[in-house]
């Protein structure tokens, strides 16, 4: 009887031990995640605060200021009254505002709506393919696919000829560096509107200079030519950088604040398409990406020979923010905090 009464005993008094140890341990548990989550969110905290530091950008308004004072006098002498209202205006504007990814529609879409005779301003596209340069959209078919879209952007005058069973044939909006155009325009003397006069154009300022260009293309067509708004350029900067500077971490386990060391700090950039892509978020109900990614062999362009990447841009970072976009929005830097803004379904195809 000793020791069937031990066998009922032993197993109550080692159920109350492993219950308490149970409830310690779920108490260290919660204290645990909540410690961990706090970290995650000191980590983000820091990641935003050092993605906010772009030394580049006093460059960029020195050489704003200074043409300012010259009154544009490198420019066409009838564009340079005009060129310099732009700049001021550019300048002017020159902020931190993510809010301004809800403004697209009104600053980008409306001027394209009404250009072609839409009058739904205020609705969102229902699908927008973003089509990418990258060597990977040979042979992947998908120009119907790409066509089958409401709006089409494509970037940096990338051609259709020739490649339109892969990349399609319609353009929607031809989003562009302002690089692109004042290269066009000082060697091929090309017409300002390279995909043709009833394409809109929407073009990211590289240099103050090119205000000059857009100046002068500015009055050449009735199709539009929009300059991106400069707090629109600065929260795809921000995002960017975020994404670097993550991936640093996560690759290198190294102090966030070491990331300058293995970067062109100055002349660290977003890509084109990384831009095109934010700005599809903000007037696109669905994102369809096209032509973004790398493949063992594959050309960096497919339209070129070209096979090195640019060393100013982080294409790792920017293939880790559309991963989010897709898998993770709710993870998503900066614009998720915007009242009323909601990220789109994003897709990516390979």
């Amino acid at each position: 009887m000793k020791c069937r009464s031990s066998l009922v005993v032993l197993p109550f008094f080692v159920l109350c031990v492993l219950l308490s140890y149970s409830s310690l341990r779920t108490k260290c548990a919660t204290t645990c995640v909540r410690g961990a989550l706090a970290n995650i969110k000191d980590f983000n905290s820091t990641l935003m605060q050092l993605a906010a530091v772009d030394i580049g950008a006093a460059n960029v308004r020195r050489d704003a200021e200074q043409l300012i004072q010259s009154q544009f006098s490198s420019g066409p002498v009838k564009y340079q009254p005009m060129a310099l209202q732009f700049l001021r205006d550019w300048l002017d504007n020159n902020c931190f505002e993510p809010s301004i990814i809800s403004q697209l529609v009104n600053q980008v879409k409306k001027p394209i709506d009404r250009h072609n005779g839409n009058t739904k301003f205020k609705e969102l596209y229902s699908s927008c393919a973003v089509v990418g340069n990258s060597g990977i959209l040979l042979n992947s078919n998908n120009g119907k696919l790409i066509d089958g879209h409401e709006f089409v952007i494509r970037i940096n005058n990338a051609p259709t000829d020739g490649y339109t069973q892969h990349v399609g044939l319609k353009t929607s909006l031809s989003f562009i560096n302002s690089n692109v155009l004042d290269q066009c325009i000082v060697y091929d003397q090309c017409y300002c509107h390279k995909t043709g006069g009833h394409v809109p154009v929407a073009m990211y300022i590289c240099q103050p200079k090119h205000f000059a260009d857009y100046a002068v293309c500015k009055n050449s067509s009735e199709t539009p030519l929009m300059i991106t708004d400069p707090r629109f350029d600065m929260l795809c900067a921000r995002l960017v950088k975020y994404y670097s500077l993550k991936q640093f971490v996560d690759e290198t386990r190294r102090n966030p604040e070491e990331w300058g060391d293995f970067h062109d700090r100055e002349m660290f950039h977003y890509s084109s398409g990384m831009q095109a892509v934010v700005l599809a978020l903000g007037i696109c109900r669905r994102v369809s990406l096209f032509g973004f990614g790398k493949q063992e062999g594959a050309h960096h362009h497919y339209h070129t020979r070209q096979r090195a990447e640019l060393d100013l841009h982080d294409y790792a970072a920017e293939y880790a923010f559309y991963a989010d976009l897709v898998k993770r929005p709710e993870m998503v830097p900066f614009v998720n905090a915007v009242p009323g803004f909601r990220l789109p379904k994003v897709v990516v195809y390979h």
